[in-house]
């Protein structure tokens, strides 16, 4: 594990190169890209996929995977906009409400993992059935709208010139990673991921902080969901489709190791960033949407590959 942790800083900066090679070369090809609008809406596209790859940053440092984070985000945010109807409640009853929807799934999911010893992927597959189906039923299979301005404003707001959603995306990041440097918890969750049997030698709860782990990661994708429904001014059942692709591919090309134990949110940032760009100079490029999934797959098996064969 040393030698890995060693590699960490040239890693980042291999990712920071070709994250600003890939930047120049959409510039130049569309100068579109760095229009104040379009920097703008690309960082609050970054930021949702952010939030969720920051959050399931905990769950893969454990050895584990979520698959059920689009979906929380859709019933999340259709559960929060039910309550975010004018002069209904003051705004952060909605963003409450939604935040804990989400953990209460991945509670969900930590239990199955942990008590049922079921596998991470089969446990948040069904999550992701069960989720998709509950923001359908919530919802009566509509759109939930006439939102408060105040809760829209979390997802299209700006503060002093700078989205809403990105000051969130920083300080969700920012606590993260001192929790994770810096508290004994977080150590503990480096651990499992480590050596499971060690921690469990060493005394170490592993069913809690594998539990504490998968709730994080469901409170954080229903801040997503608040978020995104924020943005699209209504909650959505269909939202969601596919975030977890992205969030997780964030998360590996940063350098978090599918096998648990090596990584951290500084990576996180940067792989949610080098995924935003890509989307979004795809979209200006007008690549056909078909051609963008093959894409996204093509570097989801990279990063995979990379992380498998980078000690080799």
């Amino acid at each position: 594990m040393e030698r890995r942790l060693k590699r960490a800083l040239p890693a980042k900066l291999g990712l920071i190169a070709a994250m600003a090679a890939i930047f120049i070369a959409i510039s130049i090809a569309r100068p579109s890209f760095l229009t104040v609008g379009n920097l703008l809406n690309l960082l609050r596209q970054i930021s949702i996929n952010g939030i969720l790859a920051v959050g399931v940053t905990y769950v893969l440092l454990t050895g584990g995977v979520d698959l059920s984070l689009g979906s929380v985000v859709a019933l999340a945010g259709v559960v929060a906009a039910g309550f975010a109807h004018p002069a209904a409640y003051p705004v952060i009853v909605p963003v409450a409400i939604g935040i804990a929807t989400g953990a209460v799934c991945g509670g969900v999911n930590g239990w199955v993992v942990t008590r049922g010893r079921v596998a991470p992927f089969i446990a948040t597959l069904g999550m992701m059935t069960a989720a998709r189906g509950l923001a359908l039923v919530v919802s009566a299979g509509k759109p939930v709208s006439n939102l408060s301005r105040g809760f829209n404003f979390i997802g299209s707001g700006d503060i002093a010139g700078i989205p809403l959603p990105v000051s969130i995306l920083v300080l969700v990041a920012l606590v993260s990673h001192l929790f994770l440097k810096d508290f004994k918890l977080g150590r503990h969750i480096y651990a499992v991921g480590g050596s499971e049997n060690a921690a469990r030698a060493s005394g170490l709860n592993v069913g809690a902080v594998k539990m504490f782990a998968y709730t994080f990661c469901g409170a954080m994708a229903g801040l997503a969901g608040v978020v995104l429904a924020g943005r699209i001014t209504t909650g959505q059942p269909n939202a969601g489709v596919g975030y977890e692709l992205d969030a997780i591919a964030a998360v590996v090309i940063g350098g978090t190791s599918l096998n648990g134990g090596v990584g951290g949110v500084g990576g996180t940032v940067l792989g949610a960033f080098l995924m935003g760009v890509i989307n979004n100079g795809l979209d200006l490029l007008n690549v056909s949407s078909y051609y963008q999934q093959i894409v996204k797959g093509v570097i989801i098996a990279g990063a995979v590959w990379l992380d498998r064969n980078k000690d080799k």
